[in-house]
């Protein structure tokens, strides 16, 4: 994957500096929520919501926040509901898209997903129509500070299949079963991941070499983004750092 655009090697998410933290929050909590309904409230026992913890206490969501989001997963709190629903489609260019949501609402959220997609040039798809043009992997980013060669040497030991630079961290890529052991050994020999996490990642990518194009890709996936059931949006659009930067500035 290393050399490939930032676009390539994480899934597309807006940093904390443009996004309410309200907003971060809801979502980390949507999942802590769901993982303890569905795998229990043992950390040790249930590696999902293990990882949603530390995803949640890396984006600054409060302890007693999380407890309680685990207690209505549990059920020892009441809560709303909330189903893990994904969707498919494509973008301008033929781009595959995944979307990823945690809803209370189904044929709402089909609904303005959909709109989504139709408003800003994409088309919804049917399931499995682009799923296959993904796998889940373990993400696991690391600062850049620390020696490349090191990181690998250690992140290979636990397991990971991968180590790219996306320009900000070091990208560790790993199988969803291995991505404890991978953070683990990392941080018993002294590094602390940025961000350890589950996504999607393509199989193979579909280069965006027109600018307009790669706008109107970026636009897209920003609108779905900003959607409070999404919790992710993956694409495997190439798009050259100097769009995705024009974009994002």
């Amino acid at each position: 994957m290393s050399g490939h655009s930032k676009w390539a090697t994480t899934k597309y998410r807006k940093g904390a500096q443009d996004k309410a933290r309200a907003k971060i929050f809801a979502k980390c909590i949507r999942q802590v929520e769901v993982a303890a309904r569905e795998g229990g409230g043992d950390m040790d026992a249930n590696a999902t919501l293990r990882t949603a913890y530390q995803k949640a206490r890396s984006s600054s969501v409060p302890l007693d926040t999380i407890e309680k989001a685990i207690k209505r997963g549990t059920g020892e709190l009441e809560g709303v509901r909330y189903e893990a629903i994904n969707y498919e489609g494509y973008g301008p260019a033929g781009v595959a898209i995944m979307v990823e949501t945690l809803s209370d609402n189904r044929n709402r959220t089909g609904s303005e997903i959909r709109n989504l997609f139709n408003k800003n040039g994409g088309n919804m798809a049917e399931p499995g129509a682009v799923s296959w043009q993904f796998e889940r992997k373990g993400i696991v980013s690391v600062s850049r500070h620390q020696d490349e060669d090191k990181v690998m040497e250690i992140a290979m030991e636990g397991g990971a299949e991968n180590l790219s630079d996306n320009g900000e961290f070091w990208i560790v890529t790993c199988a969803p079963a291995d991505l404890e052991a991978v953070r683990q050994a990392l941080d018993d020999a002294g590094i602390t991941p940025e961000s350890v996490d589950l996504s999607l990642e393509p199989t193979t990518l579909v280069p965006v070499p027109d600018e307009g194009d790669a706008k109107r890709v970026l636009r897209l996936l920003d609108a779905i983004d900003d959607h409070d059931d999404v919790q992710a949006v993956h694409a495997n659009a190439d798009i050259a750092d100097t769009v995705l930067a024009a974009f994002e500035g």
